[in-house]
């Protein structure tokens, strides 16, 4: 067994690397170009929402507030005639991209520390490359990737979409086994 204290120093190189190379996944190669479509009548939407006053945050439209309400005609009627959406509003003006590149770290560091955590339990000091590498990277793989299933299953994602981003989270995966690997206690 290995405490995830003496892990420091992999979880924290690993969530370096991670953030350098989902950073080239996202501003170097092309891969997520395509995930977003633009909204047809754009301004005429944008102009809607705005008169609206629609603060940030997540929507369903149309939308019911219990079980109850799903049976009633007028919203059936709703669902049916369409749009179904599912829609998050960010607020005006430029991402605060400062903010989420620290979030991001943050969360590779989180993701890090249970891959510690549960190869640490698993494996102890001296532990060949390989095992070192299989139980990190399955955790880091799980920690990326697989809630990314549900925003297809429930809000009808794009399965092209949830595919590489699951990809994504197997190479951030790989990165951390192979980091954990490197940096193993031998004693």
């Amino acid at each position: 067994m290995v405490p995830v204290t003496s892990l420091w120093i992999p979880i924290l190189l690993s969530a370096v690397l991670v953030f350098v190379v989902s950073s080239i996944i996202h501003m170097v190669i092309p891969w997520h170009k395509g995930d977003m479509k633009s909204l047809p009548a754009e301004d005429e939407v944008m102009e809607s929402l705005r008169k609206s006053n629609t603060p940030p945050g997540d929507y369903m439209a149309p939308y019911c507030s219990s079980m109850k309400a799903m049976k009633d005609p007028a919203f059936l009627e709703k669902r049916n005639r369409g749009p179904v959406i599912v829609l998050t509003v960010f607020p005006p003006g430029p991402p605060s991209m400062g903010t989420s590149l620290v979030l991001w770290f943050l969360f590779s560091c989180l993701v890090s520390v249970f891959a510690a955590y549960l190869t640490g339990r698993a494996l102890g000091p001296g532990a060949p490359y390989l095992a070192v590498f299989r139980f990190a990277g399955a955790a880091a793989f799980m920690g990326y990737s697989l809630a990314q299933l549900q925003n297809s299953i429930w809000y009808s994602r794009n399965w092209g979409t949830t595919i590489k981003l699951m990809i994504d989270g197997l190479v951030y995966g790989l990165v951390t086994a192979g980091t954990f690997g490197w940096l193993w206690p031998m004693n």
